[in-house]
């Protein structure tokens, strides 16, 4: 989460009388994450979410992530749920944005991932997955490996001024990645961005799961793969894999996951690295003046990636 468009008195008093849900208390900006503009919404009936939909955001994708979000939480998956308005629409318009109220999750995100984060994380996802096998709208994965090359392109000339080695890292493992990527691995509705900022815990329990904005259908091992990469290392850079066995392993007593699953996880796991260092990367070299949220390091995935590099096999994640 973020804020990029600054919301007046005046526009939210009006955009919130459209809903029923009390009067105005307080309203403060969110500056965390990189794609939307959030403000924490406190009415005299409730606290919920007010999320203004940026630029990045295609306005054709919202039905999906809203529909998405209506359809998990209708399974019993514990995630916001967008609010309609008095005459029933959910998405808006305001400070012309697309703009949506959700309603607020309690909980808080982990700061410090120990192994039974991991351990819920893996019950969780697995449990996404299933839920999401009724929803039948579909949304491609526009950041998936054909889109990797562009997006290296757009940083190629400047990405040597955040690592003098980075394009000679970069344009051999991209050209590997979409020669070897799988074709026929199972799939689905993936959340392609469950970082431990969107997943809440009370206490050491999974309260739920928010931001669903880069939602997709793609494989499912490339969502664990990027769970892997977002919490099994440490801030050292080093891989835990009793996290990763946990996570794993939790996730398929829920849902069991093929041996061609599993022997795709590293090469998957790299793809991910890639993916998240190349957007890290561009938003890096592109940061938006005066955005009150602070762009992400690009070289933490470096890392990572390099790690996955010599990997052999799934056992280096914990699982045979």
């Amino acid at each position: 989460m973020a804020v990029y468009t600054e919301v007046s008195d005046e526009e939210l008093i009006e955009f919130v009388a459209a809903y029923d849900i009390g009067d105005v208390v307080s309203f403060k900006g969110i500056a965390e994450g990189v794609e939307n503009s959030n403000y924490l919404l406190q009415t005299t009936r409730n606290s919920y979410i007010l999320t203004l939909y940026e630029k990045r955001v295609r306005a054709s994708d919202l039905p999906y992530f809203v529909g998405f979000m209506e359809h998990l939480a209708a399974q019993g998956i514990a995630c916001p749920t967008p609010l309609p308005g008095r005459d029933g629409i959910v998405l808006r318009e305001l400070c012309q944005r697309p703009a949506a109220i959700i309603t607020f999750l309690e909980g808080m995100w982990p700061r410090r991932i120990q192994p039974h984060h991991c351990a819920e994380l893996g019950t969780a996802l697995a449990r996404l997955h299933i839920a999401g096998s009724s929803f039948e709208m579909h949304r491609k994965n526009d950041l998936s490996v054909r889109d990797w090359r562009p997006l290296y392109e757009s940083c190629r000339a400047r990405a040597n001024e955040v690592d003098p080695g980075l394009n000679a890292i970069l344009d051999p493992e991209i050209r590997l990645l979409e020669a070897q990527w799988p074709t026929a691995l199972p799939s689905g509705v993936c959340h392609a961005d469950l970082f431990p900022d969107n997943v809440f815990f009370l206490g050491d329990k999974l309260s739920g799961m928010i931001d669903f904005y880069f939602a997709c259908n793609d494989f499912f091992a490339y969502d664990l793969g990027i769970c892997l990469n977002a919490w099994c290392f440490e801030r050292d850079g080093s891989f835990n894999v009793t996290k990763a066995r946990l996570m794993l392993s939790n996730y398929r007593k829920v849902r069991a996951f093929s041996d061609e699953e599993l022997s795709a996880l590293p090469l998957l796991a790299r793809g991910s690295a890639v993916r998240f260092l190349l957007t890290r990367l561009y938003d890096w070299l592109n940061h938006p003046e005066g955005a009150l949220v602070k762009p992400k390091d690009p070289l933490e995935y470096l890392g990572i990636l390099q790690f996955h590099q010599h990997v052999r096999g799934p056992n280096a994640y914990g699982l045979a």
